[in-house]
């Protein structure tokens, strides 16, 4: 599934955290998710870094995503190289969701554009072929910083990527970019939507949460229309 470009890039390398702090927290949720796996039977799976983590301290996640049976496998810090670690080793067995949601790569410092798209595609193609029913939404990266500079010119960028390759892989992957809601008129971002013009506030989730749901909805309904016939 992965092209010789892929496995040449850094982002696309599975990679645990290193335990810096020496407490094992990251590999202690990387545990809870796995144990989850085995008593769960999610028709939605979440899966990133703290953007999908900081979800379910907001009122959407329980009004909107906790009725549709859904796991939430967000760790705050994650890069693309963490996620294929954690679902190459466990978060993925034992459980069947219907659609799987993706978002992560903002916390990609050290890697490209390319690379980033990259590594979001190699986790993508790892996710079909583990989950072949499933339908994956790949959430387009955020604008960062109270007003434009590099690092959101990245996040941009990394989004193109990701519109561009994404009809490749079929029907069953879907590319939903909301990143121009959050950004004003005159190129600034609001604390009201994202705190530390990063994160998310509950007016931010509010906002990315619908056309979010709305999706998710249309798919669970496909999903049951395609498993009738």
């Amino acid at each position: 599934m992965m092209s010789e470009g892929d496995l040449m890039n850094p982002a696309a390398v599975c990679s645990p955290v290193e335990d810096l702090q020496g407490d094992a927290r990251w590999m202690t949720q990387h545990e809870r998710f796995v144990q989850e796996c085995k008593d769960a039977e999610p028709e939605v799976l979440f899966l990133g870094d703290s953007m999908i983590q900081l979800m379910q301290q907001h009122e959407v996640w329980k009004d909107l995503f906790s009725p549709l049976h859904a796991l939430n496998f967000g760790l705050a810090g994650d890069t693309t190289c963490n996620v294929l670690w954690r679902i190459k080793n466990g978060e993925l067995k034992n459980i069947q969701p219907k659609v799987v949601v993706l978002w992560v790569g903002t916390n990609n410092h050290q890697h490209t554009a390319e690379q980033v798209s990259g590594g979001v595609k190699a986790i993508t193609q790892f996710l079909i072929a583990q989950l072949p029913h499933a339908k994956i939404i790949i959430l387009g990266l955020l604008p960062r910083g109270e007003r434009p500079n590099p690092l959101r010119e990245k996040n941009a960028a990394v989004n193109e990527l990701l519109r561009s390759w994404v009809p490749q892989l079929g029907s069953s992957v879907h590319f939903l970019d909301l990143s121009t809601e959050f950004v004003h008129s005159d190129g600034t971002i609001s604390k009201r939507d994202m705190f530390d013009f990063l994160h998310l506030t509950a007016a931010g989730y509010q906002t990315l949460s619908k056309p979010l749901y709305d999706l998710l909805l249309q798919i669970l309904d496909e999903t049951t229309a395609e498993t009738l016939t």
